[in-house]
């Protein structure tokens, strides 16, 4: 009786004890997955009831996400091992890796990078975003550090960046440049094309406090940080130069060629960091090497102590590079100088690099023109270990195309005729038009040939000037010169109604010719007639000039003397352009000289004389 009672009783509880398992089972296995899907996306909100259009809103956003692990062997300079997740279609992060059809992940290996990570405004969540390398070196050969930031899109949102060791901040996109903000020690990274124009690397070191964001709470204790985001202090969007313009407190070490803008909103050592070489031939390897290079950075700190202070605004150029050559000495100094200095009326302290006396020399009416107080070499300055200050300051000059002022582009609505212009009056250049025909003076029109003495000779010259006084010029000859003084040169030019010479730097001479005279261009064979237009043709034009562009035959070219008939260089001499600007110059341009048909070329100064008919 017992027994069997006893068996009755235990069979419930066993049924019992096995359902109470059972729902334990499925409850744990409930709160498992509940946990593991909280903590795979923790910026997930289960019960949403306070904003649901933020929700809804943020669900409408590209997944861009990127987790980062440092692999075991990763330092500073190490590797980093990134899992990306797929990306949707129009997010605002490219991606970077190829993903293979229907996998869920992908994986990279990155180096020496500096992961993004952005965030938007409706959620309070790390996403991760795309590390980029930067593949380009920069002018100086240095290591670029850190990605191009993406702030290129009219209101982009303001992007964070975080590892264990750095915090950068790219910001939204400035009107005329994207900025550089680096730590003294890392230089920053060459610019990258994108669109028109480059853009830089901006860093921030770790030092300096995080950006407050008020839709996100601090992930420590100690609250919210702010700190007020820099303008930049440089752009670099320009494909000819990159110019630096700054306001403020500003001291130049000229011992360092550094310009230091004190501003305690950038932090002590903090700020931005650029280096600049002053001189508009940025894409040009060669020349730009030769140029002295200026360091920019922002700081609230570590100034150097000003030894001369300076009431006028600093314009910072170099005249290295190319100069020496008058097209360059107008095409890369004088015309974009005239173009930045303009403005200041005079009042103005030209702050020269790479200087050479007899260039100031020559150039000395021009410059005083332009400014009123006396040059500032910078190597002088830095060997006596100076410290000028300035409340303004730019570095770079800003130029538009060779030998031309595009009014449009011009912040104070300059064109070239104000340039040529102002050189007329520097040097006192008294016409300000050519000579009419019939105009009862009697006086026969001017026309001066340029006579070239090395390359690109006119080989029968003396029946061009011939021919010249046959149809009613007085013909002069000029042999243009680097050491000829430069008012002497002027003054000749602006007697004359025309100047005739063959492509080359002396046709340069033409900014002192007066408004309605006639520029002639010989072009020599081979395919160069849009390297004339470009580099005096248009400028000729855009001058208020007359234009007229005879091109050589090939029987007026003494190439037909070191190349077989047939040969491409007669019958596609554009195909063989691909070989680099260095043949063009070697084989087709100073591998030549030219004996001009005379008879051809009368109809061309007819058609000069015509243009002087009132």
């Amino acid at each position: 009786m017992k027994g069997g009672g006893g068996g009755r009783l235990q069979q419930p509880l066993r049924v019992e004890s096995q359902r109470f398992r059972l729902l334990s089972i499925v409850g744990g296995c409930f709160v498992f997955c509940l946990v593991f899907l909280l903590s795979s996306r923790p910026d997930a909100t289960a019960f949403d009831t306070v904003s649901p259009r933020a929700s809804l809103e943020g669900a409408r956003r590209p997944a861009a996400v990127k987790t980062l692990r440092t692999s075991s062997g990763a330092g500073s300079g190490g590797d980093f091992h990134v899992d990306v997740l797929p990306q949707q279609q129009g997010g605002s992060l490219r991606q970077s890796v190829e993903q293979s059809a229907g996998d869920k992940t992908a994986t990279e290996w990155v180096r020496d990078t500096v992961i993004v990570e952005e965030r938007s405004d409706a959620e309070a969540s790390e996403a991760a975003a795309e590390p980029e390398e930067a593949a380009e070196s920069n002018p100086d050969d240095q290591p670029a550090p850190g990605t191009r930031s993406r702030g290129n899109e009219p209101g982009a949102e303001e992007k964070k960046v975080r590892d264990d060791a750095t915090v950068v901040t790219t910001a939204a996109a400035q009107p005329a440049a994207e900025t550089t903000a680096t730590a003294p020690d890392r230089p920053e990274g060459k610019p990258r094309a994108a669109g028109g124009g480059q853009s830089k690397l901006q860093e921030q070191p770790a030092r300096q406090p995080q950006e407050e964001r008020h839709d996100e709470p601090a992930r420590s204790g100690g609250g919210d940080h702010h700190r007020k985001q820099l303008p930049p202090l440089c752009d670099f969007s320009d494909f000819r130069s990159d110019i630096c313009d700054m306001a403020g407190d500003i001291r130049m070490d000229a011992n360092a060629s550094v310009f230091v803008v004190v501003d305690p909103a950038s932090g002590a050592g903090g700020g931005q960091w650029h280096r600049v070489r002053p001189y508009p031939r940025k894409g040009d390897e060669t020349c730009m090497g030769r140029i002295t290079e200026v360091t920019v950075r922002s700081t609230g700190g570590d100034a150097p102590r000003c030894t001369r202070e300076h009431a006028a605004p600093a314009v910072v150029f170099s005249i290295g590079g190319y100069t020496g050559n008058i097209f360059h000495d107008f095409s890369d100094v004088l015309v974009p100088l005239y173009t930045t200095a303009h403005r200041y009326g005079g009042d103005v302290q030209l702050v020269m690099a790479n200087v050479a006396s007899w260039w100031l020399v020559k150039y000395d009416r021009l410059l005083h023109a332009l400014s009123r107080h006396a040059p500032l070499d910078l190597a002088r300055a830095g060997a006596a270990g100076e410290v000028h200050c300035f409340r303004r300051a730019v570095v770079s000059l800003r130029a538009h195309k060779e030998l031309i002022i595009e009014r449009e582009r011009s912040a104070d609505g300059l064109a070239t005729p104000d340039f040529t212009r102002f050189v007329r009056r520097a040097l006192s250049l008294p016409r300000d038009a050519p000579t009419r025909l019939g105009d009862g003076t009697g006086r026969k029109p001017r026309l001066l040939v340029i006579s070239r003495h090395r390359t690109r000779l006119l080989l029968n010259l003396d029946a061009v000037v011939r021919a010249a006084e046959e149809v009613g010029f007085e013909a002069v000859v000029n042999e243009s010169d680097v050491g000829n003084d430069i008012s002497q040169v002027g003054a000749l030019i602006n007697s004359c109604d025309a100047l005739v010479g063959v492509h080359g730097a002396g046709l340069t001479n033409m900014v002192f010719l007066p408004p309605g005279a006639t520029l002639v261009q010989i072009v020599p064979w081979g395919g160069l007639q849009w390297m004339a237009r470009a580099d005096y043709g248009d400028p000729a034009e855009a001058m208020g000039l007359r234009y007229i562009q005879y091109e050589v035959a090939v029987g007026e070219s003494t190439l037909k003397d070191k190349f077989p008939p047939g040969h491409k260089i007669f019958t596609d001499p554009t195909s063989l352009h691909k070989k680099g600007f260095m043949f063009i110059r070697q084989t087709l341009m100073d591998g030549q000289d030219i004996a001009v048909d005379v008879g051809r070329f009368r109809e061309v100064l007819l058609q000069v004389l015509n243009n002087l008919s009132p």
